[in-house]
C-alpha cells in the first residue's frame, strides 16, 4: 500500500521515507493539504498531514469521497480537525500524542532570552560593522518572576529551565503538576501571574476556553516591561490588540512562534509576494518582536519521534489496533 504524506519538509522526506521502509511505500508532498489539494488523495486510503494543514469538514468529506479512510497527523494538537465530521463519515483520526518537550521548551527560552538580550538586533548590526551597544541592553534573568501558563510536560520542561537560571516560579492550569511544585512554583491565578510576571510562556492547547486568553484586558494587565513568549499556539493570543499595546510602547520584548493566521504563510516562500496581512506586516515593524515559522517542535529528536509515532498509527490502523493517539475510530457511530 502507498500512504500519501502533506506538507513534508526537505529536512523531513528522508526521515519519513526511511520509517516507512519495509512496511509500506510512502509518496511526499511538499504542498499543505487543503480544500485545494485534497482532490490529490483520491485513491488513497491512508493519508497524513501536517500541523498546518486544513481538516475542516469539506476536505474530509473529499477526502472521504476519493476513497480516504485514515488520516494520521503528524502534530500533537487537533485544533484544525472536524472531529464530528469525522467521526459521521466513519474515518478513523490519529495524532501523535507525545514527542520530546524539549524542543519546544528549549525553543520557547531561546526565544525569551533572543528578544530579552536583543540578540537579533545585534546581529544585524555587527553583519554591517556596527559594534555600537546602544539600545542593546537587557535584563538578569535570575532573580526574576517567569509566569508559565500550562504546566504539562512542555510547560514542566521550560519550568526546568527557569528553575536553572534562579528565576522565582508561578504558574496557572487547571491542574497543579507535582514536579513544578517540587522546584518551588506557586500556583495563582491567571490575573496575579500576568501582573506579577516578567516573563510569561504560553504552554497550553488551543481549545474553546483557551480561546485569544492573551485578549486586551490580559496584555493590559501585564507589566509594561515583561517579556511574552508564545510558542503553543496563534490562537492563543488576540494578535490586534497585542499590536495596539506594542504601539503605545510597551513589552520590552516578545517572541512568537506561532501566529493566529499563519495557515498558508507559515512554512511557506513569500519573500516575493506582497504580504495582504496587515497584521503580521505590523507585527514585523518592532524592534523588539521576533517572529519564528512555528519551528519550535523542529529538531531531529522531535521529528523523528513524530515520523515513528505516524508510522505505528498506520500500522495499528491496518493491524485493526487503538492507540492513546486515536481520535475518532473508524466504528464511531
Amino acid at each position: 500500500m502507498e500512504i500519501l504524506a502533506f506538507g513534508v519538509q526537505a529536512d523531513e522526506k528522508p526521515m519519513i521515507e526511511k520509517a516507512f521502509e519495509g512496511h509500506h511505500d510512502v509518496r511526499c508532498l511538499e504542498v499543505f493539504l487543503t480544500e485545494d489539494t485534497a482532490p490529490i488523495a483520491a485513491g488513497y486510503e491512508i493519508v497524513s498531514s501536517s500541523v498546518n494543514a486544513d481538516l475542516g469538514g469539506r476536505v474530509l468529506r473529499t477526502l472521504h469521497a476519493g476513497g480516504t479512510r485514515m488520516i494520521s497527523q503528524r502534530s500533537t494538537g487537533f485544533n484544525n480537525i472536524d472531529l464530528d465530521v469525522a467521526a459521521r463519515l466513519g474515518l478513523t483520526i490519529a495524532r501523535v500524542s507525545y514527542y520530546s518537550p524539549y524542543s519546544v521548551a528549549e525553543f520557547a527560552w531561546t526565544l525569551a532570552t533572543a528578544v530579552n538580550r536583543r540578540i537579533v538586533r545585534a546581529s544585524n548590526r555587527t553583519r554591517d560593522f556596527d559594534f555600537r551597544l546602544a539600545g542593546l541592553m537587557g535584563r538578569d534573568l535570575r532573580g526574576r518572576t517567569v509566569g508559565v501558563v500550562g504546566t504539562g510536560k512542555i510547560g514542566e520542561a521550560f519550568t526546568r529551565i527557569a528553575h536553572g537560571y534562579g528565576m522565582r516560579l508561578l504558574g496557572w492550569d487547571i491542574a497543579e503538576n507535582p514536579a513544578c511544585l517540587e522546584l518551588g512554583m506557586t500556583y495563582v491565578d491567571k490575573e496575579q501571574l500576568f501582573a506579577e510576571a516578567d516573563l510569561i510562556s504560553l504552554h497550553v492547547p488551543l481549545l474553546p476556553a483557551t480561546q485569544r486568553l492573551i485578549d486586551a484586558a490580559a496584555l493590559k494587565a501585564m507589566k509594561d516591561d515583561a517579556l511574552l513568549v508564545n510558542s503553543s499556539r496563534g490562537g492563543l493570543i488576540d494578535t490586534e490588540a497585542l499590536v495596539t499595546e506594542l504601539r503605545a510602547g510597551r513589552f520590552a520584548g516578545v517572541g512568537l512562534d506561532v501566529y493566529e493566521a499563519e495557515a498558508g504563510l507559515f512554512f511557506l516562500d513569500k519573500s516575493l509576494e506582497v504580504v495582504r496581512d496587515d497584521t503580521l506586516a505590523r507585527l514585523m515593524t518592532f524592534p523588539n518582536v521576533l517572529v519564528t515559522s512555528h519551528q519550535a517542535y523542529y529538531t531531529l529528536d522531535a521529528v523523528g519521534q513524530i515520523i515513528d509515532a505516524t508510522v505505528r498509527n498506520v500500522l495499528d490502523y491496518l493491524a485493526g489496533r487503538r492507540s492513546e493517539n486515536v481520535l475518532v475510530p473508524a466504528d464511531t457511530p
